[in-house]
């Protein structure tokens, strides 16, 4: 399935691995970072069945690729993902649904250690917009919108678009955008919490990996640490919250990087960090 494909959006340079599928473009650069592009620019990247097979596949590699520090996922600079392939599910009925199990497909997705940076150009739509939620860091182009508007064909979303939305940007906005299916504009949607920066549309990807570069570069069991006491902290109470940075805070004297890092500081020069 996997072939080799010349230089794709957000290439940073020529002595990069890349590899490719056919609706996705996966890219693994020499400073930590894979870059994920979607590519079905015909379809405005509509997450067809087999492209979020593809990407499932992908997340299971990424997530266990000791070379891989940082993930960005990007659809290029015209557009995100205009949503799911409603042309693979209009005849659907609700065991056709249910058997497709998209559930586990986005898991990998979901439970990936690593950050992961969503570059955002144009439509992030329904499926398009809870692919972007499921990252840690959203960037966005002026030209990008954000929408949930399954309602608007009689359905609602089912990839985490009613629960994550609303812990991003709180019950009274999330409700607007689902029950109306308007979308929303990037510094609207900056403004509401669900954008983390806004850019000018051919400075979203460049600033996306100059960031996922900078993340890739910190001590590697810092990073995974702090990602997973956020995640497993967002839902739990705050007392079990603070818990859990303790044992994480503490966990991490017991590495390398933080020997290094502390020494390096009280040196005055830069830290060498091993990722260890």
């Amino acid at each position: 399935m996997m072939q080799f494909d010349p230089q794709p959006p957000g290439a940073v340079n020529s002595t990069d691995t890349e590899t490719a599928g056919t609706e996705l473009l996966v890219r693994t650069t020499d400073h930590g970072v894979a870059v994920v592009t979607l590519n079905r620019p015909q379809d405005a990247n509509a997450l067809s069945v087999s492209m979020q097979t593809a990407l499932s596949q992908a997340f299971r590699e990424l997530a266990v690729d000791p070379s891989v520090r940082c993930i960005v996922i990007t659809g290029g600079e015209r557009v995100f993902s205009a949503g799911g392939d409603i042309r693979g599910m209009v005849d659907c009925q609700p065991v056709d649904i249910l058997r497709r199990h998209t559930e586990r497909l986005w898991e990998p997705i979901q439970r990936c250690p690593k950050p992961i940076i969503a570059a955002v150009c144009g439509f992030a739509y329904g499926g398009g917009a809870e692919l972007a939620m499921h990252c840690d860091i959203i960037l966005a182009g002026e030209s990008a919108s954000f929408a949930q508007p399954e309602i608007r064909i009689g359905i609602m979303p089912g990839i985490g678009g009613t629960q994550r939305l609303v812990r991003a940007v709180g019950k009274f906005n999330a409700m607007r955008m689902l029950l109306s299916g308007r979308p929303i504009s990037a510094q609207e949607a900056s403004v509401m919490g669900l954008v983390s920066q806004v850019f000018p549309d051919d400075r979203v990807v460049p600033e996306a990996l100059q960031l996922a570069s900078h993340i890739a570069s910190m001590p590697t069991l810092a990073t995974l640490q702090i990602k997973e006491v956020v995640l497993a902290g967002m839902d739990a109470s705050l007392d079990t919250g603070l818990m859990l940075e303790r044992k994480a805070s503490q966990l991490l004297f017991a590495t390398h990087d933080q020997k290094e890092g502390m020494q390096s500081f009280i040196d005055k020069r830069k830290p060498r960090f091993n990722g260890q």
